[in-house]
């Protein structure tokens, strides 16, 4: 399919909205999700242009580059719909989204903590709402958010951690708030997102790693290559594409070989993400020594900073 450029979402060529130079690392998270990139994700900016025009995030996930940089003007999406409720609720209704989890939040911390997870799990199960997604993302065991493949049930049970306060959540609330007013959240997929992307924006990318995509919180289904083609369109019109790709696992010994069209990518930047969250859940406590994780972070255009 043929990408769709809508004018609509992006700026005239060459008008800068967005700029690095006041990007520094912030740690506060507001979801707990497998792949976020929010500790690294001050490297990851760094390698974009200094100013440029709309920022575009097709795989949102928890936003940790997107809430690191607190763009001016961005467009950020995913396919998976509850999630995207809960960045709605966090940008235009943040009061609501407190209340959504203190609610919850409470009625564990008064009774049967299992009881109230099996309740709001099972209601999630059936009914895929926002509300239940921001409580199971805190409460869940290694707050890893997985999927059986037989029903696409999330199976994953309580944590025996106790969730984080909801006077301390709303801090959190409050503080992304401010930073995701310049941003549009969007239920659509990735192919969507690139077509309206328009010289001078820049596009980031972090899909599903390729070995975990099928388990993990209702991850959209995307084709290596179909990705490749539509950063090769994107780049043809003049956007800027950083990708973050799965590039090895236990200390180097897998390497996951991808390959791409010959000159798609100008520079490949390695990113050491040490144990990843999916991991430390497989693991169940045992010492995570060897066991670490390297991104590839391939960029279309080598910035002359």
């Amino acid at each position: 399919m043929r990408d769709q450029v809508e004018c609509g979402d992006g700026w005239e060529p060459g008008s800068a909205v967005n700029t690095t130079d006041a990007v520094r690392p912030w740690k506060s998270q507001l979801l707990k999700w497998v792949g976020t990139k929010q500790r690294y994700a001050h490297e990851i900016i760094s390698h974009f242009p200094k100013a440029f025009g709309t920022y575009h995030e097709p795989f949102l996930g928890a936003g940790g580059v997107l809430g690191v940089l607190a763009p001016a003007r961005a467009q950020a999406s995913d396919s998976f719909a509850p999630l995207i409720g809960i960045w709605q609720a966090l940008r235009d209704d943040p009061e609501t989204l407190v209340e959504w989890y203190r609610s919850r939040w409470q009625a564990a911390d008064a009774g049967d903590r299992d009881a109230v997870y099996e309740n709001v799990r099972s209601r999630f199960n059936a009914r895929r709402t926002p509300a239940d997604l921001i409580y199971l993302s805190r409460a869940a065991y290694g707050c890893v958010i997985q999927f059986r493949r037989r029903d696409g049930h999330m199976s994953t049970p309580l944590g025996q951690h106790r969730p984080i306060h909801p006077d301390k959540f709303a801090a959190k609330v409050a503080a992304w708030t401010a930073r995701v007013q310049g941003t549009r959240f969007h239920r659509r997929d990735y192919a969507e997102s690139f077509g309206r992307a328009r010289a001078g924006d820049v596009v980031y990318c972090d899909p599903p790693y390729s070995h975990s995509q099928s388990i993990l919180y209702g991850a959209q289904g995307f084709d290596l290559d179909d990705l490749f083609a539509r950063i090769a369109r994107a780049k043809d019109r003049g956007v800027f594409v950083a990708l973050s790709l799965d590039g090895a696992k236990k200390s180097g010994g897998v390497i996951c070989d991808h390959r791409w069209p010959a000159g798609l990518f100008a520079r490949e930047v390695p990113v050491n993400l040490g144990a990843s969250m999916l991991k430390r859940f497989q693991m169940e406590g045992r010492s995570l020594d060897g066991e670490r994780v390297v991104d590839r972070l391939l960029l279309t255009h080598d910035v002359n900073r």
